[in-house]
């Protein structure tokens, strides 16, 4: 075992080691301060955060296996984001998170540490922070939760809610028969059980070499998911003693097998943004542009929900990830490292697609070609993304009348009008919502459509937004439009009866408006008034240091790393 981080706080006979050691103590043998790694598991249970409240669990079984493996094992709580329960958006705080993470690493005596995550913002704000300290770490994804049924049909988390509602609202589903739903939605622990944002980051995590092999897609209540956080806590002392670190598993290759694997997966388009921000931490150059190059070509072969229409268990029943890498191997860096030690490419082979209606052979996809579409032109010249896979394949070229709100609340106040003026080739524009203007970028860009449209058997229609959508959601939705309002993107001097193109197959978002009458147009009063001016705290710091979607949306002086080293005693 190599010199030890946490000797610089235990080692010793003087006053600061006696204070160190002492207070740590409460039943602790001697030896637990002489030469054994200190394994922080950082936890992000949390009653309020519904979908991890099972880590604590996965914690001690993480617990026993780093002490079988000779390690300390110390349980670190930190900041927990339940994306269905923050407002005004759970995002606000995924950098927030990060930070925090970052700095109780840094500051405190550990050697490595176990990252236990489940819900949207919770492995990504991990990762980054992590990365940024570059102690050894190595993820265990908590897992999604089983299916629920309703009248005998299952029911996908979040997918059912947007798909239900809309029925709601269409008058083909009483407000009774959809809150009958609501106790079936959620069977057991876990997260959602679509391929949603939390299911995709988990699953991303294992590709970019960041979990135990093997481990991703588990289900919550699966035994299997306790006896690999056991050999998890065995591996981070392996780790501590090899000293292997997220900048030597976290490379360019790693992430360009993250791309494809989302591609293959149908996985959730927050996904992007995301791995953007954790590139930008161990300073992997990755771009949208790579975003859609990479994964262009890439066919999709899972049926799940939102773009299909299975689910997380049916998923893990089927070969899991395993089996999907082991379809798409030929475009995967087999060379990229994992926490293990070994290659990803060693893990490749033998995995087998055991029900091909719910993973499909690379000869017989459901899509040949679903990487996310990364598109440019006069409304997005930073970049915007659309999820194929999830829109109506008629919508993917468009042209049509925008429609556009000023805000969330002008959408909540105008969307069910009688009198407006829309229809089913119109296109819906949102703005002010992205990092700076909402604050905090949420998920209101798959935006509800009109009731008068709904009532006419309507169910897609283009929609433009500089926000998120939930990784659930579904439609032609073009997202994350950068520049934002906010920060004088085009998109705020879009006015109702602007022709919209949108053009997919070629990369194209533009507003068929004469360039110069278009420029000189004045940003409408009711959009400004509407963005974010927070005072004071951290939205004040968010707004004033956020950056764009196309890059990840991490704050400006958290780019890339500080490292492991804190220059001063506490006494």
């Amino acid at each position: 075992m190599p010199a030890l981080r946490s000797d610089q706080w235990y080692a010793g006979s003087d006053r600061n080691a006696y204070l160190h050691r002492a207070w740590m103590r409460r039943g602790a043998p001697d030896s637990a301060f002489e030469g054994r790694p200190q394994i922080a598991i950082a936890n992000t249970a949390s009653d309020l955060t519904p979908c991890n409240r099972h880590l604590d669990e996965v914690a001690a079984s993480v617990a026993n296996g780093v002490w079988e493996a000779g390690g300390v094992p110390l349980n670190l709580p930190v900041v927990s984001l339940g994306e269905t329960q923050v407002r005004p958006t759970a995002m606000l705080w995924r950098n927030m998170a990060a930070m925090a993470i970052e700095e109780m690493i840094r500051a405190n005596p550990v050697d490595g540490v176990v990252l236990l995550g489940g819900c949207d913002k919770t492995i990504p704000a991990l990762l980054m922070g992590a990365a940024s300290v570059d102690l050894p770490a190595v993820v265990v994804p908590g897992g999604p939760m089983l299916t629920g049924t309703f009248r005998g049909a299952p029911l996908g988390c979040g997918t059912d809610v947007w798909r239900l509602s809309e029925e709601v609202r269409a008058g083909t589903l009483s407000p009774e028969g959809f809150l009958d739903s609501e106790s079936s939605m959620i069977r057991s622990r876990g997260h959602c059980n679509t391929m949603g944002t939390a299911s995709t980051m988990g699953l991303l995590a294992e590709v970019l070499g960041m979990t135990l092999p093997g481990t991703a897609g588990l289900p919550a209540p699966d035994s299997r998911l306790l006896a690999r956080s056991h050999a998890t806590g065995r591996l981070i002392v392996e780790m501590v003693a090899e000293q292997r670190r997220p900048s030597q598993v976290l490379t360019e290759g790693s992430f360009r097998n993250a791309v494809v694997a989302l591609a293959a997966l149908g996985g959730s388009t927050n996904a992007v943004v995301h791995l953007l921000a954790i590139a930008g931490r161990v300073g992997v150059p990755i771009t949208l542009d790579d975003v859609d190059r990479l994964g262009s070509g890439v066919p999709l072969l899972v049926d799940l929900q939102p773009a299909g229409r299975f689910l997380m268990e049916d998923f893990h029943r089927a070969g899991g990830l395993p089996a999907v890498l082991n379809q798409v191997a030929d475009l995967l860096d087999a060379a990229a490292p994992t926490v293990t030690g070994r290659p990803i490419g060693d893990y490749l082979a033998g995995h087998e697609i055991t029900d091909p209606e719910v993973i499909r052979g690379r000869g017989a996809p459901l899509m040949p070609e679903a990487g996310i579409a990364v598109l440019r032109g006069s409304l997005a010249p930073a970049g915007a993304i659309i999820k194929p896979a999830a829109a109506s394949p008629q919508l993917l070229r468009h042209r049509g009348r925008a429609v556009v709100f000023d805000s969330v609340e002008d959408l909540h106040a105008r969307l069910d009008d009688p009198d407006l003026d829309v229809d089913a080739d119109s296109v819906l524009v949102l703005r002010g919502c992205g990092p700076k203007g909402y604050p905090g970028m949420p998920e209101v860009a798959n935006l509800p459509l009109p009731e008068k449209l709904l009532r006419q058997g309507v169910r897609d229609m283009v929609r433009i937004c500089d926000g998120r959508m939930s990784g659930t959601a579904y439609g032609t939705v073009v997202l994350h439009v950068a520049p934002e309002a906010a920060a004088d993107g085009p998109l705020g001097r879009v006015r109702t009866g602007d022709p919209i193109v949108l053009d997919v197959p070629a990369r194209r978002l533009d507003v068929d408006v004469p360039a110069d009458e278009f420029a000189a147009r004045p940003l409408a009063e009711t959009m400004t008034a509407a963005f974010a001016r927070p005072a004071r705290g951290w939205e004040r710091l968010y707004v004033d240091t956020v950056l764009g979607a196309d890059t990840g949306a991490d704050l400006d002086f958290l780019v890339g790393a500080s490292g492991e080293q804190v220059a001063r005693e506490s006494h």
